[in-house]
């Protein structure tokens, strides 16, 4: 709760190597489809419902 920019690292990369800027676009466009689903199955249907109360501790 309050990260402005997330890097995507390595992942990006590798569907550049493997297909260009096709490959990149097509992992960017996979995590965000897994984000969105995460955010379903946590009942949040937009990033306005992602609260600190949504968030569960690890333990």
């Amino acid at each position: 709760m309050g990260a402005r920019a997330v890097c995507l690292g390595r992942p990006y990369v590798y569907g550049l190597a493997l297909a260009g800027a096709a490959g990149a676009a097509e992992v960017i466009r996979n995590l965000l489809a897994d984000f969105e689903l995460t955010m379903g199955l946590a009942g949040c249907r937009s990033l306005a419902e992602v609260t600190r109360e949504s968030l569960a501790r690890g333990g």
